[in-house]
């Protein structure tokens, strides 16, 4: 028995652990690959929250977005109507009449509507021309006011919650 052993070189304890190792090497591969797939799926949760927290964040804004200019086009739709009471002020002159008076209160009353919902107005006249604000329509000389602001508004402009409704139209001085 001796010999046998020597022949075949292990004793059989040893043989058993090897049977046993032989055993437990699928066992061990197949933990391994569980494991791997374990990893996998965690990795694969991770990246689906932070998809899904992404995705709210940027419904969030949309929606911020969509509050924000709710009303663009209804306040779009009154430019012209703020522009008419100015013109009516401008023509009623300077003169306290019940007319002025009336169009005056009219056109502050739906000015405080309006820059309550956002709306906020541009008129430069003196100020330095900002091509994101003001479209120039003309250069004129003009005896103290430095070149490149703005002399005349011919049409003020109007900002919705810091985006551009319409620009003001303007008279700019030239540069000598």
């Amino acid at each position: 028995m001796n010999q046998s052993h020597n022949e075949r070189g292990a004793t059989p304890e040893a043989a058993s652990i090897n049977e046993e190792a032989d055993l437990h090497n699928p066992l061990a591969e197949e933990i391994e690959q569980l494991r791997a797939e374990l990893e996998q799926t965690r990795a694969d949760v991770l990246r689906e929250r932070a998809d899904l927290e992404n995705q709210r964040k940027r419904m969030g804004r949309d929606v911020e977005q969509l509050r924000k200019f709710a009303n663009e086009r209804l306040l779009s739709d009154l430019l012209p109507v703020f522009d008419s009471l100015d013109a009516g002020l401008a023509a009623a002159g300077s003169e306290p009449s019940p007319l002025r008076d009336g169009l005056e209160l009219t056109f502050k009353q739906l000015l405080k509507v309006a820059t309550d919902n956002g709306l906020s107005l541009v008129d430069p006249t003196g100020e330095a021309f900002n091509p994101e604000y003001h479209q120039a329509i003309s250069q004129a000389e003009a005896a103290g006011v430095a070149p490149g602001h703005v002399v005349q508004v011919f049409q003020k402009g109007y900002v919705l919650n810091e985006r551009l409704l319409r620009p003001a139209l303007v008279v700019v001085a030239k540069h000598d």
